[in-house]
């Protein structure tokens, strides 16, 4: 499983600690996932996704999951997330035109 965020698209990132004395170490940068179950209104069920703290808080500020998936770009969302999206917004089509 890879160390993504399924939302944001948020990965490993790499890069130097540098010391006082400016040595340099290569590390890792790891996102902070954390493994959830969101609820979608519009699908009436919950689904289980990784993402990180930061994808949460955006999740809850643009009210809910579904909101979220609708404004976000498909490139950087997880299939798993866009096949979601596409069955949100199938759902949002129906109810419109009924």
């Amino acid at each position: 499983m890879a160390r993504r965020c399924e939302l944001s698209g948020k990965a490993v990132l790499s890069g130097n600690l540098v010391s006082h004395s400016n040595r340099k170490t290569r590390t890792r940068f790891l996102p902070n996932l954390c493994a959830v179950t969101l609820i979608s209104d519009a699908l009436q069920r919950s689904v289980r996704l990784r993402v990180t703290a930061a994808a949460l808080r955006s999740v809850e500020h643009r009210g809910g999951l579904d909101a979220y998936l609708i404004k976000a770009h498909d490139e950087e969302l997880s299939q798993n997330a866009r096949a979601l999206k596409r069955e949100i917004l199938k759902k949002a089509a129906a109810g419109s035109a009924a």
